[in-house]
């Protein structure tokens, strides 16, 4: 394997000095998956272990390295900048878990091997030397995983997993990273010990799960969430969503729909040149849109299923869920608010809606719209071609509605046509809750009717106030 020459010159340093220096774990694992680190898997971060103690490895790098830090030396870690490249260099543990926080009790240890098995998977228990052999060390056969898609863990995965629950969740994500396909014992065990998640704190779920969703192909790690439990203790209005079909209440699978809509999503994300991508906020709603649906499901005559507002339980429980794993309150609004607007576009029915509903259907939308125009589209899954054809032209037409008026009236800034200065002026008020509630009533009046002249303004807000006495 060709090294980098930051990484060739650190190997120099460290075996002249007596020490070994390995690069381990993701940097190996992406490097063998692109066929070089010249690939486009190859981080920008590289882990180093030795068996240098930390103290040892600071010498190493004083007056060779831009900087360095050493945030994480209670756990062996020095961080260092050199020429560009980032690296974090770990003394060899020997660590035990006491299994009631994630916490390890760190120990040094002396073994490459001994290090490598403390790892969270095969796949990332392999090394290679940075001395002049350039050594590959793989004691438990994580390259042949690696290349028949298989995870396993060096070790027991219920040890493996009591010992740091959050590598469950790591589990799930290298499903949908490296397409991956865990072993019967890692699921037996992320099913027995799924419980154990709650001894990880939100942020670091929130971390493992966003990490998931943004990747190509998420739906298979998620149905491994679900099926294990995972998603009981973290996310259980996911697995809420398998709700039971009976013979008589038939209604669509709207877990598996959930899922459907997040793979389309996915794929319109991918192809809108002028989109985010990954878009973890449509992500995030798309698959969790109709998480109201169980809290409002009811049985109707002659075998039907409604559940009427949803999209308003749903966005209480999406807003709940979300601050709950510690998302930031800009992501929290953003999902909560495609969750309540989903449903809006079906009163339009085939283009019935007046301009004034086409114009606070953008508004209400605002920096979202272009995304909920895909979470819209997305949420179309029936299989009957004709109806998935005549929605599709449906939207269409309404977007075409939305950019003629945005065209001739900047949909995207609607203000009222007074400002606040002019309403105080002509009503004779100070600043004060009557001056907003006269620019709201400004502002729906320009929503109803479109762009009015000052006059028109002026005297449609003077017959308001008259009306307030």
């Amino acid at each position: 394997m060709d090294l980098s020459p930051v990484l060739t010159e650190l190997g120099e340093r460290f075996t002249a000095a007596g020490f070994e220096a390995h690069l381990v774990g993701g940097s190996v694992r992406d490097a063998l998956l692109s066929g070089g680190p010249a690939g486009p898997r190859v981080p920008e971060d590289f882990d180093i272990a030795t068996d240098a103690r930390p103290e040892q490895i600071l010498g190493l790098l004083h007056g060779w390295a831009r900087s360095t830090w050493n945030t994480g030396i209670a756990f062996g870690t020095i961080g260092a900048e050199i020429r560009g490249m980032r690296v974090e260099i770990t003394t060899f543990r020997a660590d035990r878990y006491d299994r009631e926080s994630r916490n390890p009790e760190v120990a040094w240890g002396d073994s490459l091997i001994d290090d490598l098995q403390r790892r969270d998977f095969t796949v990332n228990a392999m090394a290679v030397s940075l001395g002049p052999d350039r050594t590959v060390t793989d004691p438990f056969g994580g390259l042949g995983d690696l290349m028949r898609r298989r995870l396993r863990t060096p070790g027991a995965a219920v040890d493996s997993f009591a010992d740091d629950p959050l590598r469950m969740l790591r589990a799930v994500r290298f499903v949908a990273q490296l397409g991956l396909t865990p072993e019967d014992d890692v699921v037996a065990a992320l099913t027995s010990l799924a419980g154990e998640l709650g001894r990880i704190t939100p942020e670091r779920v929130q971390v493992e799960l966003s990490k998931t969703l943004l990747q190509d192909a998420p739906r298979a790690a998620l149905e491994l969430f679900v099926d294990t439990g995972l998603a009981d203790v973290v996310l259980p209005e996911l697995s809420a969503l398998r709700m039971e079909i009976d013979e008589h209440h038939q209604h669509k699978d709207v877990y598996s729909h959930s899922l459907t809509v997040l793979d389309q999503a996915i794929a319109l994300e991918k192809a809108d040149p002028e989109a985010e991508s990954p878009d973890l906020v449509l992500r995030l709603a798309a698959l969790l849109h109709d998480i109201g649906k169980p809290a409002t499901r009811r049985h109707e005559p002659r075998g039907r299923v409604s559940f009427h507002h949803h999209e308003v339980v749903g966005a209480k429980l999406v807003r709940k869920r979300l601050t709950a794993l510690r998302y930031s309150k800009e992501i929290v609004e953003a999902v909560s608010r495609l969750t309540f607007l989903h449903l809006r576009f079906h009163g339009y029915g085939t283009g019935e809606w007046t301009d004034s509903a086409v114009r606070r259907y953008v508004t209400d939308g605002g920096d979202l719209l272009p995304r909920l125009h895909k979470l819209v589209r997305s949420d179309s899954t029936t299989r009957n071609k004709r109806r998935a054809a005549a929605l599709s032209a449906t939207y269409d037409s309404l977007e075409e509605r939305i950019a003629e008026l945005s065209e001739a009236e900047d949909l995207a800034r609607v203000r009222p046509d007074l400002d606040g200065n002019a309403i105080m002026e002509i009503l004779g008020v100070g600043p004060g809750p009557e001056v907003g509630q006269a620019w709201r009533f400004l502002k729906d009046l320009r929503l109803e009717r479109g762009p009015l002249d000052r006059d028109e303004a002026e005297a449609e807000l003077r017959a308001w106030w008259a009306t307030r006495g």
